[in-house]
């Protein structure tokens, strides 16, 4: 993959505001596009951690069993999960860190 197609850092954070419009309600997102269990929720930790509380993680997945890991994952650690969405295989979430 270059990085024409895809903004992601190796880390897979985009840069604020890359993808989520510059501004909006999310403060970081997270592409964990290609990777399978525990990685797209060992790099959300990571992720929420750097963050602020209150700010929004939005994370890009396609691994399928990521929604009930991240429903598990939020209801374990006190972040929220604010949002789950599947469209053509690809899965975002929207995690609001705990205060």
């Amino acid at each position: 993959m270059t990085s024409s197609s895809n903004p992601a850092s190796a880390s897979g954070l985009i840069p604020d505001g890359a993808l989520a419009g510059g501004g909006g309600a999310i403060d970081r997102v997270l592409d964990t596009r290609g990777l399978s269990c525990p990685m797209p929720i060992l790099k959300a930790k990571k992720a929420l951690n750097d963050l602020d509380p209150g700010q929004v993680l939005q994370v890009l997945a396609t691994d399928p069993g990521a929604t009930k890991d991240f429903e598990y994952f939020c209801r374990h650690t006190g972040h929220r999960l604010m949002e789950s969405t599947e469209s053509g295989g690809e899965y975002v979430f929207l995690i609001k860190r705990r205060d």
